[in-house]
């Protein structure tokens, strides 16, 4: 605030003196040109300060939302090593800032645990004997900050309660990565990480969405959540412009299952749990992936206006092939997997307005589904999704939240499919629309453990 009153005054004098130069100009006449050339230079000069003050105030303004954002870091959920200027999630109510449950800037060397869980009951209106009850998930994070530039962060989820061969359940390492800020604005990561791909795959907590189940686009075109091994290089600029590059390991499509009939999907959500998708199917998760081929990525987001966030990504590689025949080791030549999405979010006071548009695509399919003629999911060209969505928060007070949604979603799983003579897979086809209340009571923190010497 001192700033922006000595600024103000600044520029108030200088426009002073601007004035009382014209003025002196307008006495002086043409009979005193000497004095009239010292006016214009005067003139010249003030002009130029002005401007120097604008470019200031732009700087401080900058300086002032990084200051906020920071400041929102410490106070809320715990994260990765933070790059100077990143979203955060004042910025978002919906959404955190930093990836997955990681905890925020560390305030110290030392090891750190935090987590989250979530149970559901769905009861469905149209056919009672599906009502379910599922701990969806349950996700331990330990992390190690070994300096204020180096930290490790990791993240351990085990869905559907139980894991083993004969239940539903999985096990598996969500994140185990480590994170090296290079400069105030530049960092530096390694190993397992969520891809910054739209807006739930690395701000999924069940807090930070609306409704009971996330967004099928993002589960489905987009598979949610989606990690790969690599190194990645991110930043952002004091404008409020954020980018991401990143070398990771790719899909492998010789992981796809031809099936002779068409699954009996019921619903939306038990296509989503199926992980049928095409990149749901073909992505590796640095589960012995197979790295004859490495996929790069790049995305870009902008947060340089109050309450908007606008962004997208875009991911290309080459892809393991499909086997032409069962068990042969003559594949199709090897593929190539795009996909990419845009999306914006637009929070002004208690509204919340966000769309999400996503599409991708395989090349080289036509003699792998031709291999299979009778295969009632071939392996789609392309396939994309969008979805729309309104929120108002209804209630906010000490942790507790209420908030009344609507969404409308399209997704096509076999927009094309070349190598066949009609197109299948009907069932990936849909329309939904939703409208609901979304409650939540929020609660986060971040347990530090004392430090080994």
């Amino acid at each position: 605030m001192l700033r922006d009153i000595t600024l103000r005054h600044a520029i108030t004098s200088l426009l002073s003196l601007g004035a009382i130069g014209i003025a002196g100009l307008a006495a002086a006449g043409e009979a005193d040109e000497p004095r009239l050339a010292v006016l214009q230079q005067q003139l010249t000069q003030v002009q130029t300060q002005l401007q120097q003050l604008a470019q200031e105030n732009r700087s401080l303004r900058a300086a002032q939302h990084q200051l906020e954002r920071t400041l929102a870091e410490l106070a809320g959920a715990p994260g990765a090593v933070p790059v100077a200027g990143a979203p955060t999630a004042e910025a978002s109510q919906a959404l955190p800032a930093s990836p997955s449950a990681l905890p925020g800037p560390a305030t110290g060397e030392g090891p750190r645990l935090w987590g989250y869980g979530e149970v559901y009951f769905a009861d469905p209106t149209r056919d009672g004997r599906r009502s379910q009850a599922d701990l969806a998930r349950g996700v331990f994070g330990l992390g190690y900050s070994f300096d204020e530039r180096t930290e490790f962060n990791s993240e351990f989820e085990v869905e559907h309660a139980a894991a083993s061969a004969s239940d539903v359940g999985e096990f598996e390492v969500e994140q185990f990565y480590v994170d090296r800020r290079l400069g105030d604005s530049v960092s530096a990561r390694g190993g397992l990480f969520l891809m910054p791909f739209g807006l739930l795959n690395e701000h999924h907590e069940p807090t930070r969405y609306y409704g009971v189940q996330r967004n099928f686009v993002e589960t489905l075109i987009i598979p949610s959540t989606w990690r790969e091994g690599g190194v990645s290089l991110r930043g952002d600029t004091p404008l409020g412009l954020g980018w991401n590059l990143g070398l990771t390991t790719g899909f492998d499509l010789s992981k796809w299952q031809f099936d002779q009939t068409f699954p009996p999907y019921a619903s939306a959500l038990a296509l989503a749990n199926s992980g049928v998708a095409p990149l749901q199917a073909t992505h590796q998760e640095l589960a012995l992936a197979n790295a004859r081929h490495l996929t790069q990525y790049a995305a870009v987001s902008y947060y340089g206006v109050p309450a908007l966030e606008v962004g997208g990504a875009i991911s290309t590689g080459k892809a393991v092939g499909i086997p032409l025949t069962a068990g042969s080791s003559t594949a199709q030549p090897d593929p190539r997997i795009t996909l990419w999405e845009a999306h914006g979010r637009w929070t002004p006071g208690k509204l919340d307005l966000s769309a999400l548009y996503a599409r991708g695509s395989i090349s080289d399919l036509a003699a792998a589904n031709a291999a299979h003629p009778g295969a009632a999911n071939p392996v789609p060209s392309s396939f994309y999704g969008y979805f729309l969505q309104c929120a108002y928060e209804l209630f906010e007070q000490g942790g507790y939240r209420a908030a009344a949604f609507a969404r409308f979603e399209r997704y096509n799983l076999g927009a094309s499919q070349p190598g066949i003579q009609t197109l299948r897979s009907r069932a990936g086809r849909e329309f939904l629309k939703r409208g609901a209340v979304s409650a939540r009571v929020s609660a986060r923190r971040a347990a530090r453990l004392p430090r080994a010497r």
